[in-house]
């Protein structure tokens, strides 16, 4: 039976599904509860683009009615999820963090929240985002203001999916549902004590969304307080569908209980990428991760990744051209940050030969990756390579060196709670696997979290979003 000794709105979404088939508790009441923490810590962190109360309201009674008859549609129902606001949700403003699209109101829902629907689980936001997706570090706009971190509301979440990071760390909502380019998953998770996963390319079909600026780089995935959220999220937004053409091979999601590795796995520790490395207090705790993988029977050595990391500079810049086409036909000057200005003319530059060269450091990262994948089955790194900064200050220069690869090669990687810094913030690891080996990376989570429960550190259970300085 689930122990409702703790707040309802902590309850992580395994948490609240058990209680409402127990009868503990209801949808509406747990909607309620987080209702009034939205109140109490949202002015203070700003994750909320768009509070949708009266729907959620709806879907929760109609959830309420479903558990009284004994017919809950699936493992989510009833749970309270919050939605980034790149991803289309019907009837509600999608602004994608930008003055140019703050009156689009989709008709139309992108196909994770679909299905998160069809689950029954109840959408209570969206969260927000950096504008197009591309915070440098934070989520600062001039349409939604500055998104903060819960655990010190001077510092960043990290970005693009900032709000959505804060809001679970906050007690908003049991999990988030997010986009990944470069790490914008994976980076505020590790900035707000939280699991992230970055699936694999395809493995989360999408249609009806956005424009696709990334040519397949970006992936829709969760972020959770706990594997086992993940996972459930897993199974109700994985697989393949007919109008997504890159989700055709798809495999279908486990419906069994998530459990801890059967096997050990090779793994690979890369402290550094092109000589560059985390700032030594991430470092220092990546390095223990691997003790602790090794204590879990696991087989960790230290090297370096085999991609030359001009080709991983090379694939990036397709973005440029996302963005040169997505503004192509739009009155945008004087309406965006000004980085975007750069962005654009850079993307304008490029030939067609230019986008060519691009796809083709893109296939050179892969041939390499997965001959890498031969010897190893998990690479072990750092997140980003830094602590968060200032919630309003973009970061200059690389922090994504550690999580851009696996989106270039379309690998699913995971963020994964370490331990706390010098100051009390989160410092995350990440391990990123071959492509469709996103389940392991969770197994292997729930492997990590039961040790370290074990150990003593309850916390990277459930991290005690009542202790963040709120």
């Amino acid at each position: 039976m689930t122990n409702l000794s703790r707040h309802l709105w902590q309850l992580g979404a395994a948490e609240a599904a058990a209680a409402y088939r127990s009868g503990q508790t209801t949808p509406t009441e747990v909607l309620e509860a987080v209702l009034r923490r939205v109140a109490d810590v949202n002015p203070a962190i700003n994750a909320i683009a768009i509070l949708d109360a009266e729907g959620a309201r709806a879907a929760a009674s109609t959830s309420d009615t479903r558990y009284r008859k004994g017919q809950p549609l699936g493992p989510l129902d009833g749970v309270l999820i919050t939605v980034k606001d790149n991803i289309p949700v019907a009837s509600l403003p999608c602004a994608w963090g930008t003055e140019l699209f703050r009156d689009f109101v989709p008709t139309r829902d992108e196909t994770p929240v679909a299905r998160l629907r069809a689950g029954g689980a109840i959408i209570l936001a969206k969260t927000a985002v950096s504008e197009f997706s591309n915070g440098r570090g934070i989520v600062s706009t001039p349409l939604f203001g500055t998104t903060r971190n819960p655990w010190n509301p001077l510092l960043t979440t990290g970005s693009s999916s900032g709000g959505a990071a804060a809001a679970v760390a906050s007690g908003i909502g049991a999990a988030a549902l997010a986009t990944d380019g470069g790490g914008s998953i994976r980076i505020p998770a590790s900035h707000c004590g939280l699991f992230g996963l970055k699936p694999s390319a395809g493995q989360v079909a999408r249609a009806h969304g956005l424009p696709v600026l990334m040519n397949g780089q970006e992936v829709i995935g969760p972020l959770a307080r706990c594997a086992l959220d993940l996972d459930l999220m897993m199974r109700i937004i994985a697989g393949p569908d007919d109008e997504d053409a890159a989700s055709w091979q798809a495999p279908t999601w486990p419906n069994g209980e998530l459990s801890a590795p059967g096997k050990p796995y090779r793994i690979l520790h890369v402290p550094e990428i092109d000589g560059k490395t985390a700032v030594p207090e991430v470092d220092i705790a990546c390095r223990r991760i691997a003790d602790v993988l090794r204590a879990l029977g696991h087989s960790v050595e230290t090297g370096q990744l085999p991609f030359r990391p001009e080709d991983i500079a090379a694939a990036r810049m397709i973005t440029r051209a996302g963005m040169a086409w997505l503004l192509r036909d739009k009155d945008w000057r004087g309406r965006t940050d000004e980085f975007y200005v750069g962005v654009t003319e850079a993307g304008k530059k490029m030939t067609a030969a230019d986008y060519v060269e691009a796809t083709a450091a893109t296939r050179r990262v892969q041939a390499a990756v997965g001959l890498f994948f031969r010897d190893y089955d998990l690479v072990l790194t750092p997140v980003g390579t830094l602590l968060p900064g200032p919630a309003d200050i973009a970061i200059q220069g690389d922090y994504t060196i550690f999580t851009s690869f696996a989106n270039i090669a379309g690998l699913p990687a995971i963020s994964i709670p370490a331990e706390l810094s010098s100051d009390g913030i989160p410092i995350g690891f990440q391990l990123t696997g071959r492509f469709g080996t996103d389940r392991d990376l969770l197994q292997i989570a729930l492997q990590y979290e039961q040790y370290r429960a074990a150990s003593g550190d309850a916390w990277m259970v459930n991290p005690p979003i009542e202790r963040a300085r709120l």
